[in-house]
């Protein structure tokens, strides 16, 4: 039987908009498009860089709840809302995801508020850290 794990942080945005911070399907695990506020303050940075930090907190925090980690990322989507600040994020971003290596989308659209600057929602599969991975490169040598 399939198992549903639907995981709450307390957030009144989740309130409000009814969502989960994560949902697990059996091993499955879809973490919502998160911000950089942080939970315990309710305060987030000015600096975009700063909210990728929190962002990641924020994302580790929601895995390790459902027993998984950023190692277990499958995909990745970036939301950022300035172009200016993509080479900072995507630079913090790709030192979290270093041999891990998801399957990536790079975005700037406007996001919910001009405060947030940064939001990352991720799909991860539980185990997938361990399984054997192969990479296959098309570029010609």
């Amino acid at each position: 039987m399939t198992q549903l794990l639907k995981l709450k942080t307390g957030s009144k945005f989740e309130e409000i908009g009814s969502y989960s911070r994560a949902v697990a399907v059996d091993n499955w695990i879809y973490v919502s498009n998160t911000a950089g506020r942080n939970p315990d303050t309710g305060e987030i940075p000015e600096d975009a860089l700063e909210q990728t930090e929190q962002v990641f907190r924020n994302c580790e925090k929601a895995l390790a709840a459902v027993d998984s980690s950023l190692s277990d990322v499958i995909v990745s989507r970036v939301f950022i809302q300035s172009p200016d600040d993509v080479h900072a994020v995507m630079t913090f971003v790709g030192h979290k995801f270093k041999g891990i290596d998801p399957a990536s989308t790079v975005i700037c659209p406007p996001l919910g508020s001009t405060v947030y600057k940064v939001e990352i929602e991720v799909t991860a599969y539980r185990g997938a850290a361990q399984a054997k991975t192969t990479y296959i490169n098309t570029t010609k040598a």
